[in-house]
């Protein structure tokens, strides 16, 4: 099942993405607001593109978010490899987004003060 949603996630962010999807969009608002006229502008009228509407952006943010996540992690790990493949870097903020806010609020601080020492040494 995640291996789907991943597949599906994937291809439907990459569609809905394109210029493509932009241009269909278009199209149907355009198609929608010149038979407005044709309906007088009933509720019913309305209601299709209210439905429409808010069915694909229910839908969109578990795609936005599933894609975000996905190249979130890929950065971390990324960032993460290149803080264990560098011989001064402190392994310790390897996975640093599992820290608690307090562990991480103290790592601001001591960088905050690594950068007040650098500005003061120019």
């Amino acid at each position: 099942m995640n291996n789907w949603f991943h597949h599906v996630s994937h291809a439907l962010s990459e569609a809905f993405g394109s210029s493509w999807a932009f241009f269909a969009a278009a199209i149907f608002i355009v198609i929608w607001a010149v038979t407005g006229p044709m309906f007088g502008f009933s509720d019913a009228w309305q209601l299709i593109a209210n439905t429409v509407t808010n069915v694909v952006t229910f839908l969109m943010v578990f795609i936005i978010q599933n894609s975000q996540s996905r190249d979130t992690k890929a950065t971390q790990l990324k960032l993460d490899e290149l803080l264990r493949a560098v011989t001064n870097a402190r392994s310790s903020l390897i996975n640093l987004e599992s820290l608690s806010d307090e562990e991480m609020n103290r790592l601001q601080q001591q960088f905050e003060q690594l950068r007040e020492r650098a500005a003061q040494a120019d």
